[in-house]
C-alpha cells in the first residue's frame, strides 16, 4: 500500500512540476546562444549565500579551507584537504577548464555529509575563479559514477536530518544547474538515483558503454528528491521520463543515447577524453 501511495503522489508531484519545468525551459533556450550569456541568463541572482555546510559531526568539514598549489600532471590541485570531491584547474593550453573528480571508492560515490559538503565547497571555489571557463565532472572511482544517496548513512538520521539533507542536496544540484559557465558530465559506470540526478543538472552528459542509469527511489517508496522529477522530464520528454521514474528500472548506456540523455555514448574507458575535447572546443571560444 506504501508503494501504491508513493507513485500515486509521483504521479501527481510529475503532473505540476514537468509541466512547468518544460515550460520554463522553453522560454528560456532563445535567450542567446553564446554558452557564457546563456547560463548567466538562467544563474539570475547570485547564490553566494546558499552554500552553508549541513551539520556534520567530523571536524574536517568544520576546519579551514586550504588553497595549496601544487603541480599535478597538466593541473594545479586548488584544495588539498582529504576530501571526496577533488578540484583541479587544467594549466597550459587548457587553463580554464575546471575538473570535479569523485573520490570516496568504499562507497561507490554514495552521496553523504561529507560528499555533498565537498560538492558546495568545489561550486564556491568554481564561482569565485573568474577564470574558469568550463568544469568537468567525473569519477576516481573504476566502474561508478554514483551509487546515489549514502542510505547506510541516512538510516541514522532523524525524521528533521533527513529532510535537511535531502533539501540541501536539492540547492546544491540547483546551484550545479544555475552555474555561469558549461558543465560536462562524465559517465563510466553506474550512475544512480542521486548520481543520476547529479548527471542531470549539468549540460552535457558523455558516457562510456559500460553506463548504467536509473531512478530507483520508487521501489523503496520515496519519491526521487533532489530535482530528478523535474529534469529528467525537460530532457528525454514526459512520457519517457514518467516510465523511468514510475519502475526505477535500471537502463544502459545505448537505451539513454537513444532517448537522449546523454550527447555522446563511447566505447568504455574513452568518456573522458571526449569530454575533454568538447570542453576545449567550449574553452577555446570564451
Amino acid at each position: 500500500m506504501r508503494h501504491v501511495q508513493t507513485l500515486v503522489s509521483l504521479r501527481r508531484r510529475l503532473l505540476r512540476l514537468s509541466s512547468s519545468a518544460i515550460s520554463s525551459s522553453s522560454s528560456s533556450s532563445s535567450s542567446s546562444s553564446s554558452p557564457r550569456l546563456l547560463h548567466l541568463a538562467i544563474a539570475g541572482a547570485s547564490r553566494s549565500s546558499s552554500h552553508a555546510p549541513i551539520p556534520t559531526t567530523t571536524a574536517s568539514a568544520v576546519g579551514p579551507q586550504l588553497r595549496h598549489r601544487a603541480i599535478f600532471r597538466r593541473s594545479l590541485i586548488l584544495q588539498t584537504l582529504p576530501d571526496p570531491v577533488r578540484i583541479e584547474k587544467l594549466s597550459d593550453s587548457d587553463s580554464g577548464i575546471v575538473e570535479l573528480k569523485l573520490e570516496r571508492p568504499e562507497a561507490k560515490n554514495a552521496i553523504g555529509k561529507e560528499m555533498l559538503n565537498g560538492l558546495r565547497r568545489a561550486l564556491d571555489v568554481i564561482d569565485g575563479d573568474s577564470s574558469a571557463n568550463v568544469v568537468l565532472i567525473s569519477s576516481s572511482v573504476p566502474r561508478v559514477f554514483c551509487a546515489g544517496a549514502d542510505l547506510k548513512e541516512r538510516r541514522l538520521m532523524n525524521t528533521s536530518e533527513v529532510r535537511l539533507f535531502v533539501n540541501s542536496l536539492r540547492s546544491t544540484f540547483s546551484s550545479f544547474e544555475a552555474l555561469s559557465i558549461p558543465t560536462i558530465a562524465v559517465i563510466e559506470g553506474a550512475a544512480l538515483g542521486g548520481g543520476l540526478e547529479l548527471v542531470l543538472s549539468c549540460d552535457l552528459r558523455i558516457c562510456g558503454e559500460n553506463a548504467t542509469f536509473s531512478l530507483p527511489e520508487t521501489g523503496l517508496a520515496i519519491i526521487p528528491g533532489a530535482g530528478g522529477t523535474q529534469r529528467l522530464p525537460r530532457i528525454v520528454g514526459r512520457s519517457v521520463a514518467k516510465e523511468l521514474i514510475f519502475t526505477g528500472r535500471r537502463f544502459d548506456a545505448i537505451e539513454a543515447l537513444s532517448m537522449g540523455l546523454v550527447n555522446y555514448c563511447v566505447p568504455a574507458g574513452e568518456a573522458y577524453q571526449k569530454a575533454l575535447q568538447i570542453a576545449r572546443e567550449i574553452n577555446q571560444k570564451l
